[in-house]
């Protein structure tokens, strides 16, 4: 169920995140739209409309709506753009993109979660490729990305990644260790070379896999 005090919850949500920076009118648009109570457990349905982050179980958390909306913007996704999502989680960001008109893989390494989230987003009719497994390899058969977004902390960008990243593509990945990470835009340039941008500090849960460390 989706209530008009849900939906007022979210406008009021909307007008918070604009007032902090976030001012792509797509990402807004995405969450007015995204039932956020959907995603939590629905004893605590009245959290999910403040700006925070919040347990999902499996040792996780649902991203803050600002930390959610504030990676979207810097993927300037565009209807079509083939995404690929490192961190499946509770599926709220995978439900932003997929609302955005991206075509969506996204790889969760946490098997129940994996579970979960793949009946809620099938529940809510987000169409995406969900694989369980190892993140920081992302998914080759699915490359190349014409963005990447990796939702947990790496001490250093995954090789694979970059390799599976199209050329002038987007990857946005939180790079730093255990208890604070930097956001980076990592572009890869037409004669293949990377600009890598240093933006604002967050602090996710940390990327586990192979190539993460």
């Amino acid at each position: 169920m989706d209530s008009y005090k849900d939906k007022g919850a979210r406008r009021l949500l909307v007008k918070e995140l604009k007032e902090k920076g976030i001012l792509d009118e797509r990402v807004l648009a995405a969450i007015q739209s995204i039932p956020r109570h959907r995603f939590i457990h629905k004893d605590f349905r009245w959290h999910a409309y403040q700006d925070k982050a919040f347990p999902i179980g499996e040792g996780q958390t649902i991203s803050q709506p600002y930390t959610v909306a504030y990676q979207t913007q810097l993927l300037h996704i565009e209807p079509g753009d083939k995404v690929l999502e490192i961190g499946t989680g509770s599926g709220y960001q995978a439900a932003v993109l997929i609302e955005m008109g991206a075509t969506l893989t996204s790889i969760e390494r946490q098997e129940k979660l994996f579970i979960k989230t793949r009946k809620l987003l099938t529940e809510l009719n987000y169409k995406a490729n969900l694989i369980y497994g190892d993140g920081s390899k992302g998914f080759l058969p699915d490359a190349p990305y014409d963005k990447i977004i990796v939702t947990a902390g790496a001490p250093r960008v995954p090789e694979s990644l970059i390799e599976q990243l199209s050329t002038g593509g987007i990857l946005i990945i939180p790079v730093g260790d255990s208890k604070v990470q930097t956001m980076h835009i990592i572009i890869k340039k037409t004669d293949g070379t990377l600009e890598n941008i240093s933006l604002d500090q967050f602090r996710f849960v940390p990327l586990i896999g192979n190539q993460a460390w």
